[in-house]
């Protein structure tokens, strides 16, 4: 969603170039979130272009109703918002049938009680630190709580953590070492910093530890 669109097979060399582990695609309905992108054209062009995988962050109602459209392109992970889905269990489960990892997201005032009796069927829970839906946005400081408790109950369940919103350098230095598997990148730590992209990603790696998504 952060990316210079005007020259999008560029920015698909680029990052890859750069040593990226995976690209999260953006999707939204101007219904569950205020704010609309990416289409499935956009899906379709990165996951035939691209050699690295590719994720989707499903911030839509309904999810279970596109699942097969995004697993055929070859999407290896999809989240999903259980506030959004009157039959998470179902969308999960539907998501391993269609050959991708199930992935729980989670708003930043949904408690970890709300999908515990889900993480069994999870292999990620994409923990979000702003409200979802625009890039930009500050970061949530009381959300570190969560991501502890979450990563409390990662031996138990078996799901990987990733963090998505307003990760700079800061943060992935401060919750790497908390428990957090990996980091979505947008405008606060990867875009339109003015440095190549290999630069920032070499950056944020010597942050991390042994963090890698």
């Amino acid at each position: 969603m952060c990316a210079h669109f005007g020259n999008l097979a560029h920015e698909v060399a680029e990052l890859e170039a750069a040593g990226i582990d995976m690209f999260h695609l953006d999707v939204m309905d101007g219904r569950f979130v205020p704010n609309f992108g990416m289409g499935l054209q956009d899906i379709e062009f990165i996951a035939a272009h691209a050699t690295k995988p590719a994720d989707v962050h499903l911030m839509i109602e309904d999810p279970g109703n596109y699942v097969e459209k995004f697993a055929k392109l070859g999407i290896k992970v999809i989240y999903t918002h259980p506030e959004a889905d009157y039959h998470p269990a179902r969308t999960l489960l539907k998501i391993a049938d269609a050959g991708a990892a199930p992935g729980i997201a989670i708003n930043p005032g949904t408690p970890v009680e709300a999908i515990e009796p889900l993480l069994h069927l999870a292999q990620y829970v994409l923990v979000m630190t702003v409200n979802p839906g625009f890039a930009g946005q500050p970061y949530l400081s009381f959300v570190d709580e969560k991501v502890d408790r979450l990563a409390e109950l990662k031996e138990r369940y078996g799901y990987r953590i990733v963090i998505d919103g307003a990760c700079t350098a800061a943060v992935v230095e401060r919750l790497a070492p908390r428990g957090v598997d990996g980091f979505v990148l947008g405008t606060k730590g990867l875009f339109g910093r003015g440095k190549p992209y290999g630069e920032v990603i070499a950056e944020l790696r010597s942050r991390s530890g042994d963090c890698r998504r």
